[in-house]
């Protein structure tokens, strides 16, 4: 296992800004000194690699020591046979561990779909950041919510997977990870609405 620390920063919900929020916690590490590596495992979307790829070449075009990580687009061996994912979990863990001698700390970027990466890549985290949008629909990400009163009634399938991703660290002895939740965007209007916002924090 890496000595570099692991950021996950995942979702199953599209559009809830997991890409952005990578891109600025990576970039905020290498302000204060860190080494940084990330890793883009939406190979189709590619956001946080396009964005590094612009960076890069901005920096690059008016001579300014921006900051960079090094960076890679995890592709994704095609097929659902237990073989090919065996062979595509191990790929993975060999780049994080590789990138992991030469980093501080390793940023990965889920997409915003279950793949069968998806509980491997959480189970690799020190920290897990899930960003939501200021909604009951984001909220439904992690659980289910009494409309009348605002309760929690149920947790939902990526915390299921979440708890899962925590049961493989324990099986291989490694402490449970950081699990940090928070809200990506607020909305004038939603601020309005108290109930609900207290709910959701």
């Amino acid at each position: 296992m890496t000595n570099a620390r692991v950021i996950v920063v995942g979702n199953n919900k599209g559009g809830s800004g997991k890409s952005t929020i990578a891109m600025h916690v990576a970039i905020a590490l290498i302000k204060a000194g860190q080494r940084v590596a990330t890793i883009d495992l939406d190979n189709k979307q590619k956001s946080l690699t396009h964005y590094v790829e612009n960076r890069r070449a901005w920096a690059r075009e008016t001579s300014l020591d921006l900051g960079v990580p090094a960076h890679m687009c995890f592709e994704t061996v095609s097929g659902r046979s237990s073989e090919v994912e065996t062979l595509g979990r191990g790929a993975l863990a060999e780049i994080v561990e590789r990138l992991g001698r030469s980093h501080d700390f390793v940023v990965i970027d889920c997409p915003g779909h279950d793949t069968y990466l998806t509980t491997f890549t959480h189970s690799l985290a020190n920290t897990l950041i899930t960003p939501l949008n200021d909604s009951f629909l984001d909220f439904d990400v992690l659980g289910t919510v009494d409309p009348n009163d605002f309760k929690v009634t149920g947790i939902s399938h990526y915390s299921t997977m979440v708890e899962e991703a925590r049961r493989q660290r324990s099986a291989h002895d490694q402490p449970a990870f950081e699990w940090v939740v928070l809200r990506s965007s607020v909305h004038a209007r939603f601020t309005q609405q108290a109930p609900g916002r207290r709910s959701l924090e």
